[in-house]
């Protein structure tokens, strides 16, 4: 009961931004065509849902957003780690994580859309390069902040390079490599939805822009929801996997 409570209490914010928006629509404080109200834009979100439209669009952004994402984890935990591991791969590296991390990422899209033209390619590309960088830097910081007494003791027990790469370093790194990968979720969705609004012909970003561009605001909006809602899930989800996985450390 305490933790309905807390929760509750938690998520009340959210209640009453859901009753000031439904009020300032109904009283006519702010224009429909500026902000809908919040019950036209459900019974839009039931209908898009129903005629399909959602779910298909739905179903290519989140194959996108999936492996961009999934590869950028992959190789980009792996090249912080060998990072930190192999000084010289190190020097030649990291002059490219500094040049490329502040940049916007958005400014690849016409980068990756050359490349790979219109289809789920670019934008798989574009997920994969913005996301890799955060993942990089957090597995790199972790896998450098090693506990150098564990690294001396593995190696005087005769361990391996390659063994004390696994049992120490990686373990090591996975607090700031899970922090980095928290990162790259989001910007993920930020990434997806950007360039599926400039060069799409499906998903989530293109439909918000057709919508929005036939005057069906209502329907836009319950598209938008939609996105802030998975991501709001796929955080809770993730944080919810950090607290299993490093608990360990406890």
């Amino acid at each position: 009961m305490n933790a309905t409570v807390a929760a509750l209490v938690r998520y009340s914010p959210l209640l009453l931004i859901a009753i000031a928006w439904e009020g300032a629509s109904r009283l006519g404080l702010v224009s429909t065509l500026v902000l809908p109200s919040l019950s036209s834009v459900i019974a839009a979100w039931v209908d898009l849902v129903q005629s399909g439209e959602l779910v298909s669009n739905g179903v290519a952004s989140i194959y996108r957003g999936a492996a961009g994402l999934g590869l950028s984890i992959v190789i980009g935990a792996a090249l912080g780690v060998f990072m930190a591991w192999w000084r010289p791969l190190h020097v030649v590296l990291n002059p490219l994580v500094e040049l490329f991390y502040p940049m916007p990422k958005s400014a690849l899209i016409p980068v990756t859309v050359i490349w790979l033209g219109f289809g789920d390619g670019s934008k798989i590309l574009l997920i994969f390069l913005g996301c890799m960088l955060p993942v990089t830097i957090g597995a790199f910081n972790g896998a450098r902040s090693s506990d150098q007494v564990l690294v001396w003791s593995a190696r005087s027990m005769g361990a391996s390079r390659l063994r004390m790469l696994w049992d120490v370093v990686v373990p090591s790194a996975l607090p700031e490599l899970l922090n980095g990968i928290r990162t790259a979720l989001a910007l993920s969705f930020i990434l997806l939805v950007s360039s599926e609004l400039i060069v799409a012909r499906q998903g989530f970003g293109y439909l918000i822009g057709s919508l929005g561009a036939n005057g069906s605001y209502e329907a836009m909006f319950a598209v938008v929801l939609t996105v802030a809602l998975l991501g709001f899930i796929a955080d809770r989800a993730y944080q919810a996997l950090m607290q299993r996985l490093l608990r360990w450390r406890e």
